[in-house]
């Protein structure tokens, strides 16, 4: 797994669905006025590396995720390999990435008051 203390990824910042019909191969956002609901996933996008050489460091992030009974799908979004992860799964799928060596970017706000 040394291939994968050098991987960036944060989580977009919307949830999403499975696509009627297309369960475990296409996903659409959950618009922010609707309910995320129990079934509803978050998406990890890989800061670095990116391009092709993306694809098989985020199949990697989900074998780390399966070893620990994780489901998870590796599907394009927005032109790039995301991994989408059930909701209530996202905080064991972070800390295990992390213990992989996976950086997990932050979102922060520009009111820093120091």
């Amino acid at each position: 797994m040394s291939t994968l203390q050098l991987s960036i990824v944060h989580r977009l910042p919307q949830n999403y669905r499975w696509l009627a019909g297309f369960a475990g191969s296409r996903v659409e956002p959950i618009p922010q006025n609707g309910a995320a609901g129990d079934n509803s996933l978050v998406a990890l996008k890989l800061l670095s590396p990116d391009g092709d050489s993306a694809w098989p460091v985020m199949q990697k992030l989900s074998q780390a995720l399966s070893d620990i009974a994780v489901h998870s799908s590796v599907l394009e979004c927005e032109g790039e390999p995301c991994l989408f992860v059930n909701r209530q799964d996202e905080f064991a799928a972070t800390c295990r990435l992390k213990n992989c060596g996976v950086a997990i970017a932050e979102p922060f706000s520009g009111n820093n008051p120091f």
